[in-house]
């Protein structure tokens, strides 16, 4: 969540057609039989028979589980009320006291990895609240419950194996593996097959440990990560940015990239009114269209996505990054008369937007760049700014023809 961290950032929605599988009852007894079953192709991917049968032995078939994933796509925040709770000023406070706390291991993980230790705050504050909330729920019992209920299969199967083997390893005891709902873990929130991939063992005691009171190892860990995902020392996530008036929303398009310079040609520039240091290609980015806050994001911005691809997360990490190093609130208000839409109202968008000769290529209630480009082509057509922000008001026009 791509990265694979957050497993809210993975699961997809479904086309209609591929409900059939997943809908059918499920059980404790149906969960036994699939990990006997699933057995054979746990211990062909080497894990040990003996740590299967043990690890296993206590997995009890978890229908909350499986319902908060079939139900999450439902549950949606507009940009600014995520934000609102993601940057509060309790948040911005304790990520300048662990800063201040960590410092030392901070500074070298830096030096390490080449990513700036508020950077790093910022993702412990917003998955854990600084290690205060690292998850208790069975790992292996959430994995395996989400495997089972067949609707990401593949994917949780493959994390029971790497569950299995941060047991099998010596990372942690059966008893420790411990996570999110989703099967996030610790300080950092990895899910089992990224820790397997990029955990490291910072503090050497020979256990890569990112559930215990001490930090290091997760925040290491995120480092390298990110170091791993393309990292940009010294550059930036992003910076608030003023349009001028006549700008072409047309250029606020991900794949358009232009150095600061050039943006600052085209009237793009930093809140004090000068042009944006020289830190490399940059887009420019409107998260809630012409009427909230504009972006000038860069080549870290797609790195942090690798942790979580939602936008809002990306810019919640950013800012509190920024506001914990004592940088001010953003400048710009926000479209606070919206709402976000509900699943059912992004798929009726895309339906409707396709049925007018506006294709959005996937019918999936998730507003990314094909949907938002054929928002901008209604809009064109229809004499508006291009700015591809799909609202509840658009969705009004966009039901009425208009």
């Amino acid at each position: 969540m791509r990265g694979v961290f957050l497993a809210l950032s993975l699961i997809a929605a479904l086309p209609a057609g591929a409900q059939t599988a997943v809908d059918a009852p499920r059980s404790n007894a149906g969960l036994q039989d699939w990990i006997t079953a699933f057995r054979a192709k746990a211990l062909a991917a080497g894990i040990d028979a003996q740590v299967y049968d043990a690890a296993m032995a206590g997995v009890t078939y978890e229908p909350k589980v499986v319902e908060r994933d079939r139900n999450q796509s439902e549950f949606t925040k507009t940009i600014w009320n995520y934000l609102e709770t993601a940057v509060s000023d309790a948040r911005i406070n304790n990520g300048r006291a662990a800063l201040r706390r960590e410092q030392t291991a901070l500074a070298a993980i830096e030096t390490r990895y080449g990513v700036p230790a508020q950077i790093l705050a910022a993702i412990w504050g917003l998955e854990s609240a600084y290690g205060t909330f690292r998850g208790s729920d069975p790992v292996l019992t959430s994995m395996a419950s989400l495997a089972y209920d067949a609707r990401r299969a593949e994917f949780f199967e493959t994390q029971v194996i790497a569950a299995l083997r941060i047991v099998q390893n010596g990372d942690t005891s059966l008893e420790n593996l411990q996570g999110s709902w989703a099967g996030a873990m610790g300080h950092t929130q990895f899910m089992p097959g990224s820790f397997i991939d990029h955990a490291v063992d910072w503090t050497g005691d020979g256990k890569r440990n990112i559930w215990e009171e001490d930090p290091k190892d997760a925040l290491a860990s995120s480092a390298a990560y990110l170091a791993g995902s393309g990292w940009v020392t010294g550059q930036p996530w992003g910076v608030e940015v003023h349009l001028p008036d006549r700008f072409d929303y047309l250029l606020a398009n991900r794949e358009v990239l232009k150095t600061p310079t050039e943006w600052a040609g085209l009237g793009v520039l930093d809140l004090a009114g000068k042009a944006v240091p020289d830190h490399g290609p940059a887009s420019i980015l409107l998260p809630a269209g012409a009427e909230g806050a504009a972006f000038m994001i860069f080549k870290n911005f797609e790195v942090l996505e690798s942790y979580n691809t939602a936008d809002a997360y990306v810019i919640a990490v950013g800012h509190l990054a920024d506001r914990i190093m004592g940088a001010g609130p953003l400048a710009a208000d926000w479209p606070v008369q919206d709402r976000a839409l509900s699943y059912a109202e992004r798929i009726e968008l895309q339906e409707r937007l396709t049925a007018q000769g506006f294709d959005t290529q996937k019918i999936d209630a998730k507003i990314g760049p094909l949907t938002v480009n054929a928002v901008r082509g209604w809009q064109l057509a229809q004499g508006e700014v291009p700015d591809g922000y799909a609202s509840p008001r658009f969705l009004e026009r966009l039901r009425l023809g208009r």
